[in-house]
Order: structure tokens, then C-alpha cells, then sequence
């Protein structure tokens, strides 16, 4: 390659890198103002459609109770916020059958996605197709606002 591209390199100790792509005789054309990386413009109502986010479990308890389903798109981290003035333990809860059997869910063997407070943060992230997620409140006073999303 003859043509030399200055590179301003300010911290010695980073590697400097360069975008490129094929240019129409095949060779690499460096990406800069006079060469922009070439893209399509696509019309948006062309683009296939995303998948709906599913329907939120959204409610308030007083009592100790397990809610659920949610039924979770792919691939996608659920969101759990729990609020209010409470006391007890609010835990997310996966299923493979339908919530007959829920499994606590665990990072490395320990606990996860359990909280004694209020939280507003995602907690898992699932690929497999048909699981179920169910929140089990165990609560001894106060009221407790849920939702679990995506």
C-alpha cells in the first residue's frame, strides 16, 4: 500500500486502529471523511416487524403470595421493580413446567434475584423457548408494589 494515512496516536502505549472496507476494485479503502463507510438507507416500514414485549405482571400485595406467569421474549433481560414500605423477601422464580415446578434462581450457586428492599434493575436473561418466571412474596408487613417486565 503507497498511500499513508497519518494516525494521531496521543497515549504511546494504544494500539492505533483504522475502520476499512472493500472498495470497488477490491482493495482496502480506509474509512475518513472523503471515503464514509458505504450503507444502505432503508426505508423503516420495510423492515420486518419486532415481536410485541410481553404483557408486564404489575401489582400491589399485603399478604405473602406467588404471581405469575411471565412469559418472557428471548433473549431479553427481565426487569424487576419492587417498591413501597415493606418487610420480607420478593424472589424471581423460573419454571420449565408451566409453574408447577419453580426453581429459586442462582448465579455461581448462590442466591440471585431476591431482594428484603426495594429494587429497579435487571435481573436474569433466558433463551430457552416456554420457561416461565414467577415472583414468590414473602411478606410479613407493609405493602409491596411489583412488576416484572421485559
Amino acid at each position: 500500500m503507497s498511500q499513508k494515512f497519518p494516525i494521531s496516536n496521543p497515549a504511546r502505549f494504544a494500539t492505533p486502529t483504522a475502520v476499512g472496507f472493500t472498495d470497488g476494485a477490491g482493495t482496502l479503502a480506509l474509512v475518513s471523511q472523503g471515503a464514509p463507510l458505504p450503507v444502505t438507507i432503508t426505508n423503516p416500514s420495510s423492515l420486518p416487524e419486532l415481536p410485541a414485549a410481553p404483557k408486564p405482571v404489575v401489582g400491589r400485595t399485603t399478604s405473602s403470595t406467588v404471581v405469575g406467569p411471565f412469559k418472557p421474549a428471548g433473549s431479553t433481560p427481565i426487569h424487576l421493580q419492587l417498591s413501597g414500605n415493606w418487610v420480607g423477601r420478593a424472589s424471581l422464580e423460573r419454571s420449565t413446567d408451566g409453574g408447577a415446578t419453580r426453581q429459586g434462581l442462582t448465579v455461581g450457586g448462590r442466591r440471585w434475584a431476591s431482594f428484603t428492599g426495594n429494587a429497579n434493575e435487571p435481573v436474569w436473561q433466558d433463551s430457552e423457548s416456554g420457561v416461565t418466571f414467577w415472583l414468590d412474596v414473602q411478606i410479613s408487613s407493609g405493602e409491596l408494589a411489583y412488576r416484572v417486565s421485559q
